[in-house]
């Protein structure tokens, strides 16, 4: 890695503060001053600002439970982003992977990783998205099979991808997608005459949202769960 991106991932230094504290002779390593930025940092080199050691932040990987009222982009919005529930250093460099509307609760991952991002949302992926809705009216008998045929939203002009629908009462569905159009199960339910109340995202394939997070709270994916997700995200159409 260059020595001044290094210098950008291990500190709050901007790349021109990167460059001037080069400059001015601030930063070793292995003990030597360095004062070109693209000098190669290798494993195993020591590097230090003012005689502290530095190290990079690595790759982040969190869950989110999701509360209503928080956008998951990083426009001027009258509502906050969701990254600044998150207290992690470097937050303007992390970012959702897909998006739930503001009104929409549970299960987000955030990341720094746009890889990792890109297998789990891609179109040419099938990675499973399961929400449970709560529906102003009772769905017809035959809700099932139009969802599993694929549903025609308004303005567009192809069909979703076969949905499986669940009841879970009178009012209340789960429903398990492989999209992710914008507001796909508000439109996915409106097209059957019905309005979502309330919409909450369960899983993302095979990771399932933490029974012990409140809303608002987040933890880090362990190894394992990074990996499956992974590979969940790695079967093509």
């Amino acid at each position: 890695m260059r020595l001044d991106k290094y210098l950008c991932e291990s500190t709050d230094l901007t790349r021109s503060q990167a460059r001037s504290a080069l400059l001015a002779g601030e930063i070793t390593v292995n003990g030597e001053v360095i004062k070109k930025g693209t000098h190669v940092v290798r494993d195993g080199d020591v590097v230090q600002w003012d005689d502290e050691t530095l190290a990079p932040i690595g790759l982040r990987y969190i869950m989110l439970n999701k509360p209503v009222g928080y956008e998951c982009t990083l426009r001027n919005s009258q509502y906050p982003p969701v990254i600044s529930l998150l207290d992690v250093d470097k937050r303007d460099r992390l970012h959702t992977v897909g998006r739930l509307d503001v009104e929409t609760t549970g299960l987000i991952l955030i990341t720094d990783d746009g890889q990792w991002t890109h297998r789990i949302i891609s179109p040419r992926h099938r990675c499973d998205k399961v929400y449970v809705a709560t529906l102003a009216e009772p769905l017809p008998d035959n809700a099932e099979d139009l969802f599993a045929a694929g549903i025609l939203l308004d303005g567009e002009d192809k069909p979703t991808l076969p949905a499986v629908l669940e009841r879970v009462d009178e009012r209340r569905a789960r429903l398990t997608i492989q999209e992710g159009k914008y507001h796909q199960v508000r439109r996915m339910f409106a097209s059957l005459g019905n309005h979502v109340l309330a919409l909450h995202r369960e899983r993302i394939g095979s990771l399932a949202l933490d029974a012990d997070l409140l809303a608002g709270e987040s933890r880090y994916l362990t190894p394992i769960e990074v990996a499956d997700l992974a590979q969940n995200g790695d079967v093509p159409v």
